[in-house]
């Protein structure tokens, strides 16, 4: 039972890791529309829009005129779930436990004089929704959850020149998630109940430098923060074995959870080939190695209760990652450029700690894309990408003696729909 509880309350934190959306761990690339028809290749260098508030805040002295960037990308998952097997309860397979995903962004860039400019951006740095059928065999691991962090962002950005400019935005992020899972101790049916919920609103920051090394070649550098969260929140388990031991089958704790989401660093490059070509290439380092492991603390938990709900610690031995990404763009005319990227992302998980909540592994993505101006102030972007994973294999067991494994092969389409408007 607590190695059952433990594996739902640190969903919290742990379910954030999507293997459904275009980057490891729980982050989310789904920033910019126009950088993702490039496979977000040279994110910290291009600055061709308002978005490069959260790719490089330093971008936005490259932005002369005032403008407002918004857009949508919608995630379609796919997940193959083969060769599993649970004990002593069994129960189906079916995969694709993760409903279509709309993830929305917007900015906002004003010049202010040759050298400062003010922006603001609203995106989703992380986020999850995986919901398993009834009867989901792996469902005593996790059954459903469903996590969002928003991010706002005020950013300035000075330009020391024409060559060297350097961007600063803190960040205020909101996060909130809910979660649920299947609970059993006689291992006979029916099915306990555990519902967890909690949320948190914490600072960060985002700071960047881009230079232009040449009259044909840009360099950035942007570091987003680490963020520390305390979730505060409730525990709620629904079981009636609960009442042959004398406890009400019906328990509610007070619950909290530190998270701390990891610090990246992007380096980018972007050189302009000629009036036709420019090309992309970027490499992404993020601290996964903070996510050591998860400890819960649950209050107003019965003294018969305290051993199994009271203090629960979890190893999760997470490593760090580097994610790489080439791409290119085509200038077709004035109205049009053509963008295509390829993108390779490790995965931070290792195969003992491995769940069903985050079955990822090393993944592989395509993406093209277009942009098109039918007049100065407007331009609409459109991209696509795929991206598959390397299987991975689950092989989980509790205290219980409840056991689930299997074989997880993960893929997703990724459309996006976006559009900048200059004033």
């Amino acid at each position: 039972m607590k190695k059952v509880m433990l594996k739902t309350t640190l969903s919290l934190a742990v379910t954030l890791a999507s293997t459904q959306i275009f980057a490891s761990g729980f982050a989310v690339n789904e920033q910019s529309i126009s950088g993702m028809g490039t496979g977000f290749a040279g994110r910290s260098s291009s600055a061709d829009d308002a978005s490069t508030v959260f790719g490089n805040p330093a971008g936005m002295s490259r932005i002369k005129r005032e403008q407002v960037t918004g857009g949508v990308a919608l995630i379609d998952a796919h997940t193959d779930i083969s060769d599993a097997s649970s004990f002593p309860n069994g129960g189906s397979n079916d995969g694709d436990m993760v409903p279509s995903i709309a993830v929305p962004m917007g900015y906002y860039v004003k010049p202010i004089d040759d050298q400062w400019a003010f922006g603001f951006g609203v995106y989703a740095p992380f986020g999850l929704v995986t919901d398993y059928e009834n009867g989901f065999a792996g469902r005593y691991f996790g059954s459903k959850s469903e996590v969002t962090i928003v991010t706002l962002q005020p950013t300035v950005s000075y330009a020391f020149n024409d060559k060297v400019s350097i961007g600063f935005g803190p960040t205020i992020n909101r996060i909130d998630g809910t979660l649920e899972s299947n609970l059993s101790i006689t291992q006979a049916a029916p099915d306990g109940k555990v519902k967890i919920t909690g949320d948190d609103t914490a600072l960060g920051y985002n700071i960047g430098l881009l230079v232009q090394a040449t009259d044909s070649t840009r360099v950035g550098l942007t570091y987003h923060s680490k963020v520390d969260y305390k979730l505060d929140g409730n525990t709620k388990v629904n079981y009636n074995v609960l009442g042959l031991i004398g406890q009400n089958p019906n328990q509610k704790y007070d619950a909290s959870l530190d998270l701390t989401t990891p610090e990246s660093v992007d380096f980018s490059v972007t050189h302009q080939l000629n009036d036709q070509w420019t090309l992309y290439a970027g490499s992404t380092w993020t601290r996964w190695s903070r996510l050591k492991d998860i400890t819960v603390e649950n209050s107003g938990v019965p003294g018969a209760l305290n051993g199994q709900f009271g203090t629960i610690t979890e190893e999760q031995n997470w490593h760090d990652t580097w994610a790489h990404a080439i791409g290119a763009s085509y200038q077709l005319n004035k109205q049009w450029v053509l963008r295509g990227g390829l993108s390779v992302d490790q995965a931070p998980t290792n195969n003992v700690d491995r769940s069903p909540r985050i079955p990822t592994g090393d993944r592989k993505a395509f993406s093209l894309g277009a942009g098109w101006s039918p007049t100065d102030d407007l331009t609409i972007d459109v991209a696509y990408s795929y991206l598959r994973e390397d299987s991975v294999k689950v092989n989980n067991e509790n205290n219980r003696g409840q056991t689930y494994n299997a074989k997880y092969e993960n893929s997703a389409n990724g459309f996006g729909l976006g559009a900048t408007y200059r004033f």
